[in-house]
């Protein structure tokens, strides 16, 4: 049977987190923002054995995560190897289809956390909606590729030191052991720790991909004085260059370096319970990630491809931080333009850190979330009296020492190739679930006499959008599948299958490993049978009428301009 019965009609009752039962808790707070109840004053989050998760993130901090809060290596680095073996078409189409994907899952994920603002986000989601042990699954791969992306992340801010001479002339250990103190004093502050850094780093690198916006359409017409090559349009996307490198092989290539660049997102929506007025702030934060996509991916992603040739021999190093391998580093030094490629370092290395930042954020809150419902060991749910999941935290900084491995002198980078494998498909699962739970979300809700008018925020594409993210989720994982099968130059192997595809066995076996421990034998939840009453906000009334205040005019002379307010 399902875990999750049938609730009857009355107020709701925050989650406890001292077991894997839903338990009445009177312990409802008010939220202090100036806006009042009728714009989401009042909600439940789920607690700890004896504190609760801090609401200190504001409306700036849950808008910088969402616009910068993901930009990092994945973009500044990977979109070199998904350039050398795509090419500049395959480059811009996949990390379209990733980002209207990402965009969906956004949407979806922004009606959820509104309604249900509970700690742990999508992760009791896929529980609540869709099936148990999936969300197990879900949950805990997710915060293992979290666990095992932050040592590599650390690596990597080490790694970017290198690119000055002074920096490679001392020991990454030194500078692995430099950001993970740094990554621990964060901790020390909480979510508001985290929320500023992210706010200040966010803004350094929203900053500086607006500037190579501007330097590379400078670049392309031939203004730069110091670049021989002169004026490039669309030189790179002809013969005897080619704009779909490898052909539709080289296509799927692309998908794993898409949605690793855009992985992180979705924190927006875990950050759920530590919104201090998440109606206002989640839909707001959540309406950028379009803006983050179209601008500060596509274009910078559209102009690499304009003036970086994608079988330039630079680009094979182009994984990790390696930044002299970096398309954004190669650009500037192709044009000859002296001092900045440095600038434009630092500016990666500050965005690996951020991610690394991101990673003790994801994974600790997933895990005192998993913890809360019996799917993690119990003292992992422990929330101290200043807002942290303290043991979380101290599991976390544990897992960044296995940065260390890296002064082996043999197998160190096939250790963390493995390592990061764990995390490969995650967010294609993940996102996918996300969407999944949003459409069964819908059907419980109509099944058991709730109409749409009850929801404080809807999604602007609807049930449709999250279909077509499903949709999208699986040819995904197909084009991954045939690339992992048949790689590029080279033929079928165990260990290149499994270094991309691993995520997939781990889901396996901790879906069925769950299912097992349990004894549960259903696959789904049937729509009748949905919780919709734990944790739900309890002043649904108040935020209808407001809702209806705000939206007076819902005919078709108004559609267009109801679009536009779907993205600012």
């Amino acid at each position: 049977m399902s875990t999750y019965p049938q609730a009857p009609r009355e107020p709701p009752a925050a989650y406890h987190n001292g077991g894997s039962d839903f338990e009445k808790n009177p312990a409802y707070e008010k939220d202090e923002s100036p806006l009042g109840s009728g714009h989401g004053g009042e909600y439940d989050v789920q607690t700890g054995e004896t504190n609760q998760l801090h609401r200190s993130l504001k409306g700036r901090h849950m808008q910088m995560i969402a616009i910068g809060g993901a930009i990092g290596a994945g973009l500044f680095v990977g979109a070199g190897s998904a350039l050398e073996k795509g090419g500049p078409a395959s480059l811009v189409l996949s990390f379209i289809i990733v980002g209207f994907f990402l965009l969906l899952t956004m949407q979806a994920l922004a009606e959820l956390a509104v309604l249900y603002p509970v700690n742990g986000a999508f992760f009791i989601y896929i529980c609540r909606f869709i099936e148990t042990s999936w969300g197990f699954a879900c949950g805990w791969d997710y915060a293992i590729s979290w666990l095992t992306v932050l040592p590599f992340e650390i690596t990597a801010a080490g790694l970017t030191i290198s690119f000055w001479p002074v920096g490679a002339n001392v020991n990454i250990g030194v500078w692995i052991t430099v950001f993970l103190v740094a990554l621990s004093v964060i901790q020390i502050f909480g979510v508001r720790g985290y929320g500023e850094v992210e706010f200040v780093l966010s803004l350094i690198k929203i900053l500086a991909c607006t500037g190579f916006i501007i330097l590379g359409i400078i670049i392309d017409c031939g203004g730069v004085p110091t670049d021989n090559r002169g004026y490039i349009g669309g030189r790179y996307w002809h013969a005897p260059y080619s704009a779909f490198k490898n052909g539709f092989h080289g296509f799927c290539a692309n998908f794993v370096n898409a949605a690793f660049a855009f992985g992180g997102t979705e924190l927006v929506g875990l950050a759920a319970a530590e919104a201090a007025n998440p109606l206002k702030a989640i839909p707001t934060a959540t309406k950028q990630v379009f803006w983050r996509i179209c601008f500060f991916y596509i274009i910078n992603l559209l102009l690499i491809g304009l003036i970086v040739p994608a079988n330039s021999d630079a680009l094979l190093g182009a994984t990790g931080a390696n930044t002299k391998a970096s398309p954004f580093v190669l650009a500037i030094e192709a044009a000859g333009i002296r001092g900045l490629p440095s600038v434009f370092n630092v500016v990666i290395t500050i965005s690996v850190i951020s991610v690394a930042n991101s990673c003790t954020f994801g994974s600790t809150r997933t895990i005192q979330a998993l913890a809360g419902q019996g799917m993690a060991p119990k003292f992992m749910a422990y929330i101290d009296k200043h807002g942290r999941p303290l043991y979380c935290v101290i599991l976390q900084i544990a897992f960044g020492f296995l940065a260390f491995a890296n002064e082996a002198t043999t197998g160190g980078g096939v250790f963390f190739n493995w390592l990061l494998a764990l995390s490969g498909l995650a967010y294609f699962f993940i996102w996918g679930s996300i969407c999944l739970a949003h459409i069964r979300f819908r059907a419980g809700w109509k099944a058991q006499g709730r109409t749409l008018d009850e929801i404080p925020y809807r999604a602007p594409f609807g049930v449709a959008g999250s279909v077509v993210g499903c949709i999208i989720a699986c040819l995904c994982l197909m084009a991954t599948f045939y690339y992992s099968l048949f790689p590029i130059g080279g033929s079928p192997n165990a260990s290149d299958f499994f270094q991309n595809y691993l995520t997939a066995l781990v889901i396996i076996v901790l879906y069925v490993g769950w299912k097992i421990w349990i004894r549960d034998a259903t696959f789904f939840i049937r729509a009748k049978d949905m919780d919709l009453v734990t944790g739900l906000r309890t002043n649904l009334a108040e935020l209808q009428e407001e809702r209806l205040r705000l939206n007076v005019d819902r005919g078709w002379k108004s559609l267009p301009m109801r679009i536009v307010h779907g993205f600012v």
